[in-house]
């Protein structure tokens, strides 16, 4: 190929410009510099607000309203507490808020009544006893039966299956304790085919010895099956794969079970636990309300129980209030240690460490 006269042989005239060629290195060095400073910023936690507000905008808006509810509904009441160190009385002035501060501070006066009340430690014992009760009959239920549903292999027939075990949770307490009372009561179904046929009736639903096992099997009827709900989520995530390749490595069903369904249900069981053992004190209030007059109070009176008969039908607010802030207390007390004991144990819990 011919050169034209007056040209260089890299193409160029004489006297222009020649443009150096960038490295590419440097080009590299641009292009790989923008995610690892965005990298180091993010590990930093340096994002500013301003874009963290543009980035998660639409998400905050929506969790706005939730947060209002919450902060209304259950931070706002806590101001009240205050009266658990007076000796509040609601008449001392036309609006019971503005009596909070007329009531005369009494310290931790009614936390002493508290602990020198034979009652209040009888109400304590019942709960603990039903929640120990509770947590060995009642918690494992929710996770067999997942494991039960989950090896179905029908659709169709987990479909009936987890409708039927659903519905009574939609049970209002009122018609719980009724059928109960409609089967196992002294005019029940059972008793009453039992004295047909020669035998002597009985009457579960008033035996105070018995209640404790009576309301824990209510509430198996009632919220086990709502339950597995949980623990079916967590399965669904399982992949398949695991299951075949153990299959064809010889493992039968209680094998896959105990190898691979059990150790994906490990973290859900250790985070409901740990919400459990926190909620020990509030074994529930309408259910024991309902069968209280039934079985008498030294069978039936909780905590919830007790602190309702305090505050509302005695009218001794300040001591229902000291009550209430003590269960709570221990509830925060339970929660810290179950959450720590699941982290001895590798689990993460409620949050991580």
């Amino acid at each position: 190929m011919s050169i034209m006269a007056g040209s260089r042989p890299d193409g160029t005239r004489p006297g222009a410009a020649v443009e150096e060629p960038r490295p590419a290195v440097a080009a590299a060095t641009v292009k790989e510099s923008v995610p690892r400073r965005a990298a180091k910023a993010g590990k930093a936690g340096k994002v500013p607000l301003r874009v963290r507000w543009r980035r998660d905008r639409a998400l905050i808006l929506m969790t706005l309203p939730v947060i209002a509810l919450l902060l209304l509904f259950n931070y706002v009441p806590l101001l009240g507490n205050v009266v658990a160190f007076q000796d509040y009385d609601p008449y001392v002035s036309s609006n019971g808020i503005t009596a909070i501060f007329h009531s005369p501070w009494v310290g931790v006066e009614q936390f002493s009544r508290m602990l020198g009340d034979p009652l209040f430690w009888s109400a304590t014992k019942n709960t603990v006893v039903l929640f120990v009760l509770q947590l060995v009959l009642f918690f494992p239920v929710p996770i067999a039966l997942a494991l039960v549903i989950n090896s179905v292999i029908r659709p169709r027939v987990r479909a009936v299956a987890q409708a039927i075990m659903y519905l009574p949770h939609f049970f209002s307490w009122v018609l719980v304790v009724t059928v109960f009372q409609q089967i196992l009561g002294g005019a029940g179904i059972i008793a009453q085919t039992l004295e047909e046929h020669g035998w002597s009736g009985f009457d579960l639903m008033t035996d105070a010895d018995l209640f404790k096992y009576l309301v824990t099997a209510q509430a198996v009827w009632k919220d086990a099956g709502w339950g597995i709900i949980v623990f079916l989520a967590a399965l669904s995530a399982v992949s398949t794969d695991l299951y075949e390749a153990a299959a064809m490595d010889g493992a039968g069903r209680w094998r896959r079970m105990w190898h691979i369904t059990l150790p994906a249900l490990r973290p859900v069981i250790a985070l409901l636990l740990v919400l459990r053992v926190g909620d020990a004190l509030s074994v529930g209030f309408e259910q024991f309300l309902l069968q209280r007059y039934a079985v008498g109070a030294g069978a039936s009176e909780v905590l919830d129980t007790y602190v309702w008969n305090m505050g509302i039908q005695n009218g001794d607010f300040s001591y229902a209030a000291a009550v209430g802030l003590a269960k709570g207390l221990i509830g925060v007390c339970l929660v810290l240690g179950a959450n720590k004991f699941a982290h001895l144990l590798g689990q993460q819990g409620v949050y991580k460490k």
